[in-house]
């Protein structure tokens, strides 16, 4: 039953004795905490008995503690290893060190977060150096040992993260498609060269937006997609468990991952390629009354397969950085649900501005071999 806190003092031969009872809580407490420090004030020789206290919150604790720091030497507490713990844990509190507050100095603190941010990017690169190093090591061993691969992990995920993003992205390079054509008739028109069209619609998708579009859908799609699996694992100790047991996550996780859109990438920037050239015949066919036989014509006579191949030829350079960008991320996230999620989202940036920057480097190198 709930008491109010109370206390009694006791004169004897070795000092004053103070023997508290009731519950030294928030609630029943009452005024008994400013009582008992105006009692034991300047008192030396003081004994707190709190063997016979109902119960005791840090509210409580705090009342005690600030009672006996206000009497005087050789103070001592008798109580149940309960209540010591708690004024332990409060004593520890009380007398911890306040945060002490750092002044803010604009130009200070700029270059410090320019030196940090050099310092992350250099380690951030030897991170990535070692990364790549140890998947080529996995891809060296998958090659000379191909019965150690697991390949229905492999398939799988070719299955799931490949060739499910067909219906997306060949909905995505038709709408694609349809808009450069219908941008270029509506240009095109005006000096009276709208068979031209079929010219820039070709260029377009076969060179570039073929396999810009897959790789952009992929990033978004399957970069985090790894990432999060990944990182989970990481979270839960799975990829220390397998580590435990002789089994090296490269070959259990990444490989997989990295054969999965290495293989799939080139299949889907097919298929983009057929949707975009469908997207811009139907605009061609009902814009400008240019129909199919004619149009792949002049796809024929005026575009040939060059561009199909340079468009191609980056699918496999793409699907690396895509699949290796999010397993990075994957395998650096920590123990925590926030690093989960800043890791899955640097995964998709990353991996957009890689394709980007990748698809510029592609366009001048082909435009200096004059291809």
């Amino acid at each position: 039953m709930a008491r109010a806190a109370d206390f009694s003092l006791t004169r004897t031969d070795s000092g004053l004795e103070v023997l508290c009872t009731g519950d030294w809580t928030a609630v029943r407490m009452g005024e008994a905490n400013a009582r008992l420090a105006a009692a034991v004030e300047g008192a030396c020789d003081v004994t707190l008995d709190l063997r016979q206290i109902g119960r005791c919150d840090t509210s409580g604790a705090y009342s005690l503690l600030k009672a006996a720091t206000g009497a005087g030497q050789g103070i001592h507490f008798i109580a149940e290893p309960e209540v010591e713990r708690l004024l332990e844990l409060v004593d520890r509190a009380v007398k911890t060190e306040p945060t002490p507050h750092i002044p803010h100095r604009s130009f200070v603190d700029l270059f410090d977060r320019i030196g940090h941010g050099v310092v992350n990017l250099g380690v951030d690169v030897f991170e990535t150096m070692v990364f790549i190093g140890h998947l080529l090591v996995a891809v060296g061993r998958a090659i000379a040992h191909p019965k150690r691969v697991r390949w229905a992990a492999c398939f799988a995920l070719s299955e799931r993260a490949g060739l499910d993003a067909i219906p997306i992205v060949s909905v995505t390079t038709f709408f694609i498609g349809a808009v450069v054509g219908l941008l270029g008739a509506n240009m095109l028109t005006t000096f009276g060269a709208q068979v031209y069209v079929v010219e820039l619609i070709g260029v377009a998708v076969l060179r570039e937006f073929n396999v810009l579009i897959t790789a952009l859908l992929l990033a978004g799609r399957s970069a985090s997609s790894f990432a999060a699996e990944i990182g989970a694992m990481k979270m839960n100790q799975e990829i220390d468990a397998m580590k435990v047991l002789g089994i090296d996550p490269f070959d259990a996780l990444v490989f997989p991952r990295f054969f999965a859109l290495f293989i799939t990438i080139p299949l889907l920037t097919f298929a983009a390629t057929i949707a975009g050239l469908a997207g811009g015949l139907v605009i061609a066919w009902t814009q400008l009354r240019l129909g199919p036989v004619f149009f792949f014509q002049q796809l024929l006579d005026n575009v040939g397969p060059t561009h199909f191949w340079v468009g191609m030829s980056k699918a496999p350079v793409l699907a690396v950085i895509i699949a290796g960008i999010g397993c990075r991320q994957g395998m650096e996230v920590g123990g925590d649900v926030e690093s989960l999620g800043r890791r899955v989202t640097a995964s998709v940036v990353h991996a957009i501005f890689a394709t980007i920057l990748i698809d510029a480097v592609f366009a001048v190198i082909y435009m200096k071999l004059n291809i």
